[in-house]
């Protein structure tokens, strides 16, 4: 069985708002919640107060607050990140009872740590967890978090930035598919992020770090690397993709940057490969029909 699929989106809107008071105001759900109730009448006095569609800034101040989708695209809970320091605090709630024992906690968790290594480049990521709460030491222990303190309340896990990055590259954090990348594109690519790191290359820095890193000339040759013609299949539609470096891209599907949704999202996939993937605010189906052109295997290393 796949892992539950969550995605975290950072806009929070006012429909989005409402889904936090009544979340909150579920004692099951903020049982272990110290100042839930705070949190929530100041949700309240924003909304009755701002009488704006879009909230993200009120919810961003003193951290990153980010609402966890389904593969529906419904919203089942929130993550907060706060930066102390080099460290980075993380809250996680899955907020409809009927949502629990489903895995969605450990799946928000995982996107929560891609977010605080490889955007707010934490150091260390922290949980505080109530002694108590077994489902929450259940889900940070199954993604590898260690203790690192406690007391006889209260719990505290960390994850490392090293030890992150090594289990990453170990496919220890979840059960995804494997992708395979060339030396060459991940030297590359690598450079290109470091000049662009922010929210708009979190998802391509995972993929390059997760992914097997082969010889140019070892790559299989229905693999989506650089610079490769593919085939798609987003949702019901057919779509033709050159998947270029950010400089070769002209804003069309026919010179797809690697830097775009899409373009993250199908490196180092092969043909028959399906993946779901957030876009523009919307979880699509993302099928990889066939690789029309690959460079490795035309012989054209120079590309």
């Amino acid at each position: 069985m796949s892992e539950p699929f969550i995605s975290l989106c950072p806009e929070i809107t006012r429909a989005n708002a409402f889904h936090l008071i009544d979340w909150l105001e579920d004692e099951s759900v903020v049982r272990y919640l110290s100042d839930s109730r705070h949190v929530s009448r100041s949700i309240e006095q924003v909304v009755s107060r701002v009488q704006l569609p879009i909230l993200t800034h009120l919810f961003n101040q003193g951290g990153r607050f980010f609402m966890a989708y389904d593969r529906n695209d419904e919203p089942v809970g929130f993550v907060r990140l706060v930066k102390t320091g080099q460290d980075c605090e993380i809250v996680l709630v899955i907020g409809n009872r009927d949502n629990w024992g489903r895995k969605l906690g450990a799946s928000a968790l995982r996107e929560g740590m891609k977010f605080a290594f490889f955007d707010m480049r934490a150091e260390k990521l922290i949980a505080k967890i109530h002694v108590d709460n077994a489902r929450s030491l259940k889900a940070f222990l199954r993604c590898g978090f260690v203790l690192d303190s406690e007391t006889s309340a209260m719990k505290s896990f960390a994850m490392t930035s090293d030890r992150y990055l090594q289990r990453l590259r170990d496919g220890r954090l979840g059960n995804l598919s494997e992708i395979h990348i060339t030396e060459i594109d991940q030297t590359r690519l690598r450079n290109l992020v470091a000049l662009e790191q922010g929210a708009d290359v979190v998802d391509l820095e995972h993929e390059i770090e997760r992914a097997i890193a082969v010889d140019s000339r070892h790559v299989g040759e229905d693999v989506v690397t650089m610079n490769s013609r593919t085939l798609l299949r987003l949702d019901d539609d057919a779509m033709e993709v050159d998947l270029v470096y950010p400089g070769d891209a002209d804003g069309s599907a026919e010179k797809l940057s690697v830097f775009s949704d899409v373009g993250s999202a199908i490196i180092g996939y092969r043909e028959g490969d399906a993946i779901d993937w957030r876009i523009r605010n919307r979880t699509r189906r993302i099928r990889i029909e066939k690789v029309l052109y690959q460079p490795e295997a035309a012989g054209d290393f120079h590309l």
